[in-house]
């Protein structure tokens, strides 16, 4: 039977229900809209779940994309950092141009780095860290003494047995033991830190000029044990070549740079505040140390070395760099922090479990004669994997170290604005 043309379709509570002519049609007709009490609720409850779902939703997202965007911000250095390393794996400078590369870049991003610290930092600040002899003390004995005799006896356990480790490794490591303090990721993860800048300097400055001295005596007391892997090297013992490319390097690259730059800070303060403060020009730095890093890894990426290595060798020299590197920052920041201001502390922390790659080039160069270029790169694998992880673990830090020392800063700045207060007033 065909339906009535007066029949309707009416949606009711999510359903199609068909009506004919009865006393209930004129009802719905009359109140479409009507829903009982219990309908009501039911449907405020829905509409209010659903909005505060979306709310929810969108709070969540927005919480995501601050804490993506602050990461990003802080932590560009080490983003940059690591498209750097891969980077440098797939493509590599000609083999024709990568001694021209490294002196170029070892000498100019250095320069630009203690250049921009000379205009940044105080002068009377500078010279009041250098008097303070107990710090060079502590820092310098962690650096040379305590870091050498831990990784001589580390070299000397792996060399029980002689298939287990490259020879070039072994020596590769007693040179990361012996080599004073990097100058540049200190200084500039100090200050990302806020940590006492002028205080790493210092004593990157003070172990870069003892390095000479102090790491051949110390290389030549490791390896005069004559276990096997001491035989692959040939002594050159020309120490006065050593003491002039490193003092050349020092005066070209650091002592030149940073004394223009305190020049120009205290010739022209408003300027360099402008300059470097203002307008943040001191991030060049950080770029200028991401460039020495590109031009590290490029050469051993370019010259194969890791090719060469045993899979095994490279897993147990990452687990090794990465545990001497939180425990010598454990001991430091454990012997330090009872006598020392945290700022300091955060210098000290950065300075002693660091090591410099720029310094082992040279000294390897010039004390060991007929190194091949593979083998020199080899040599320089544990002292290469060391400082991705101390720049990667130091950009870390500079989150822990911030928040660690901001209710110090806090105060400061209340204490300042307490006493301006007070002139004003006065």
């Amino acid at each position: 039977m065909q339906p009535s043309p007066s029949s309707s379709s009416v949606h009711n509570n999510g359903e199609n229900t068909d009506i004919d002519n009865n006393p209930e049609k004129e009802r719905l007709e009359a109140r479409p809209a009507q829903l009982s009490v219990t309908e009501q609720t039911a449907v405020v409850q829905e509409t209010q779940a659903h909005d505060t779902g979306e709310i929810s939703g969108s709070t969540t997202r927005r919480k995501v994309y601050e804490i993506l965007k602050w990461f990003i911000i802080d932590q560009w250095f080490l983003l940059v950092f690591a498209l750097l390393i891969l980077i440098s794996s797939q493509v590599q400078v000609p083999p024709n141009r990568q001694h021209t590369k490294r002196i170029v870049i070892s000498y100019l991003a250095v320069a630009i780095i203690f250049f921009i610290n000379g205009c940044t930092l105080s002068t009377r600040i500078l010279v009041e860290n250098y008097f303070r002899w107990r710090i060079h003390l502590f820092v310098q004995i962690q650096c040379f003494l305590v870091a050498s005799a831990a990784t001589f006896a580390i070299v000397s356990l792996c060399a029980i047995n002689p298939d287990f480790m490259d020879p070039w490794l072994l020596i590769g490591l007693l040179f990361l033991g012996t080599v004073p303090t990097t100058m540049s990721s200190n200084v500039v993860m100090t200050r990302q830190a806020h940590g006492n800048t002028a205080l790493t300097v210092v004593q990157s400055t003070l172990g870069q000029f003892l390095c000479p001295f102090l790491t051949p005596v110390l290389l030549q007391m490791y390896l005069s044990s004559g276990a096997w892997y001491t035989k692959v090297l040939v002594s050159d013992d020309n120490y006065n070549e050593i003491y002039r490319r490193v003092f050349k390097q020092l005066g070209l690259s650091l002592f030149v740079p940073m004394f223009v730059g305190q020049s120009v800070r205290n010739l022209f303060p408003q300027i360099t505040e402008t300059i470097f403060i203002k307008w943040k020009m001191v991030k060049l730095s950080s770029i200028a140390l991401l460039v020495l890093i590109w031009s590290t890894f490029d050469q051993a990426f370019g010259s194969g070395a890791f090719a060469e290595i045993k899979t095994s060798n490279i897993v147990f020299l990452v687990f090794m760099n990465v545990a001497m590197y939180f425990v010598w920052l454990g001991i430091c920041f454990a012997s330090s922090i009872i006598w020392l201001a945290k700022k300091d502390v955060i210098a000290c922390c950065y300075c002693c479990p660091a090591k410099a790659l720029t310094m082992l080039v040279p000294l390897s160069s010039v004390m060991y004669v007929n190194i091949s270029p593979n083998d020199q790169s080899k040599l320089q694998i544990p002292v290469i994997l060391f400082q991705a992880f101390q720049v990667a673990i130091g950009g870390f830090l500079t989150i822990i170290f911030r928040r660690w020392i901001k209710p110090e800063e806090d105060e400061e700045k209340r204490q300042k604005e307490f006493e301006a207060g007070q002139r004003q007033s006065a």
